[in-house]
């Protein structure tokens, strides 16, 4: 189902559902740290969807503030993604069930990322689509090892000197050394 008036489709993403089905967000976690051992996986998380998101959605990453540290957090937005933290006393659950119930009013389409049971159940049907956590993860690998394959090969490409000489001297070197 088209969105309105242009718009892209809204993702939702289930954040600590997410982080907590990858092994790539679990090794950002620094349980060391006072303050918020979740932040650097966040942050990734955020790159991550980011990266995924382009050009076909429109990305919020709900998070349980419940547990957290400091429950107390503003919404906010990151490379293009909006985060939302749940109010003290609220879950992540709820603030998607409600971001999902105001797109179908308009009707926006909508796709949730969630491995959790209880919101792939609330939130189905129509204009809904419903991706497991484990699929997110899989894509967003696939895109970062795509990533770090070209970047590589970018690399490559710079640090060779014969790429980086006018290909005419280039042939004028060889025949120098050829004669």
């Amino acid at each position: 189902m088209p969105s309105p008036e242009g718009s892209r489709e809204l993702l939702v993403v289930d954040g600590y559902n997410v982080i907590f089905k990858s092994a790539r967000y679990l090794a950002r976690m620094d349980e060391t740290v006072a303050g918020d051992p979740f932040e650097q996986a966040r942050d990734l998380l955020v790159a991550d969807v980011a990266a995924y998101a382009k050009g076909r959605y429109e990305p919020v990453i709900v998070f349980d503030a419940a547990g957290n540290v400091s429950p107390e957090r503003p919404d906010l937005s990151k490379a293009g993604v909006r985060m939302v933290f749940s109010r003290t006393g609220e879950s992540a659950d709820a603030v998607i069930e409600r971001l999902v119930t105001e797109q179908r009013l308009l009707p926006r389409a909508v796709t949730v990322v969630t491995s959790d049971r209880a919101i792939r159940a609330t939130v189905g049907g129509v204009p809904v689509t419903r991706i497991s956590s484990d699929v997110l993860v899989a894509d967003v690998n696939q895109l970062a090892a795509e990533y770090e394959r070209a970047n590589a090969e970018r690399q490559t490409q710079h640090m060779r000197l014969e790429d980086r000489i006018d290909p005419a001297a280039r042939e004028k070197l060889w025949r120098m050394l050829r004669g």
